[in-house]
């Protein structure tokens, strides 16, 4: 058992080790100079083959606001996976993926793009190319959709977060396997309409599509999710399509009065969005699922806190089942951070995390820990 005992911050966010690289690389694609940003966890050493994650910002939006906004480093951090956010060009004065619907005129081959992306990456770094996966807000959950159509002999699943597919891209799939997917939308979405609009698929119509296409069991398994965060005016449920063909699934992150948000950054702060697509990702790779497996045991459980309330000091307990850099966070009832720490377990088994809240407010707070593909959170409340 190991003990670690910190104070409070207000400003320890996004805590990263010395080694970690965050570079900006450009090339010509189609005589057009394409760039994009790409993060180099400290834990890759080039001896393995790391799985690569592209991350595609929303319409208007830039490839740094991508990665800030919609923050993947953390789970990349704990992971292992190397981290790229493309930068879109411009279309009628305003960046874009080109997907069809709202797009339609654009000339941008980002399917080329993207597939001369993995080629460059993978020519520099160790990459595992039966594990390259998309995801992406908005637009770029769109053109994540556009990828499993019709880049689907290299990507190997794909998250869309508050998007869909555009008539142009669902009139023209052609996947050239089973691709799992993992939605994530708002049904008070006035962005990208929950039951859609001429430029989007209804949610419905889009689920529906992948389990067809993937054969997956008809009838959903539906879970409802607890409501941490009671004020974020949201609560969760997941749909979860199983049992496809080379055991793919779909999987639908149903944010019940959610609107055109990431979830965990912005918006419900029920479920973190960045870890729950990775958990789905990595079950996957080109062949099927990957010896991470469906069934994996959570990495963090037989959480305990005490005493709860209190007035100054708690006592976290937990198990965790891997090692590797992790965080311990809470939040206030508004979803703000108010407590964060890097915590490095290079050992499996019972951990202790003495925390201090004497300097907070009384009230109801929401501690987390989140790491390694993993979330578990409880309530904790701060007495007079």
């Amino acid at each position: 058992m190991k003990t670690n005992i910190f104070l409070i911050s207000f400003l320890i966010v996004g805590l990263t080790a010395k080694s970690q690289q965050t570079i900006t690389k450009t090339f010509v694609h189609n005589s057009v100079t394409r760039s994009y940003i790409i993060y180099i966890p400290a834990i890759y050493n080039g001896i393995k083959p790391v799985p690569l994650v592209f991350n595609f910002h929303g319409y208007t939006m830039s490839a740094s606001q991508q990665m800030t906004l919609c923050d993947f480093r953390p789970v990349a951090d704990t992971a292992g996976f190397i981290l790229v956010h493309p930068q879109g060009t411009l279309f009628n004065g305003n960046t874009h993926w080109n997907v069809g619907g709202w797009t339609n005129g654009s000339t941008a081959d980002d399917i080329g793009f993207t597939n001369a992306m993995i080629d460059t990456i993978a020519s520099h770094y160790n990459i595992n190319l039966s594990k390259v996966y998309s995801t992406g807000f908005s637009n770029g959950g769109f053109f994540s959709f556009e990828l499993a159509c019709q880049l689907g002999n290299r990507i190997a699943a794909i998250g869309s977060v508050s998007g869909s597919m555009t008539p142009e891209t669902y009139n023209n799939c052609n996947p050239k396997r089973p691709v799992p997917i993992i939605q994530i939308h708002g049904t008070t979405d006035n962005t990208i309409l929950y039951n859609g609009m001429s430029y989007s698929k209804p949610i419905a119509t889009t689920l529906a599509y992948w389990v067809n296409y993937n054969q997956t069991n008809i009838n959903p398994i539906i879970t409802s999710l607890p409501n941490l965060n009671t004020t974020d005016g949201s609560t969760v449920e997941l749909y979860a399509y199983l049992n496809g063909n080379r055991c793919s699934s779909v999987k639908h992150y149903k944010v019940l009065g959610g609107g055109h948000e990431w979830p965990g950054s912005w918006g419900n702060m029920d479920i973190n969005s960045s870890a729950e697509i990775w958990r789905f990702l990595r079950q996957y790779d080109l062949n099927g699922c990957t010896p991470v497996g469906i069934n994996e045991p959570p990495i963090f459980s037989n959480i305990s806190v005490s005493p709860n309330p209190s007035k100054d000091f708690i006592k976290l307990i937990y198990t965790v089942a891997n090692v590797g850099v992790y965080d311990v966070i809470i939040y206030n009832s508004l979803g703000q951070r108010v407590i964060s720490k890097h915590v490095s377990q290079n050992q499996i088994g019972t951990t202790t995390e003495i925390i201090n809240l004497t300097e907070l407010k009384s009230g109801m707070y929401f501690l987390q820990l989140t790491g390694m593909g993993s979330t578990i959170a409880v309530k904790i409340f701060k007495s007079e």
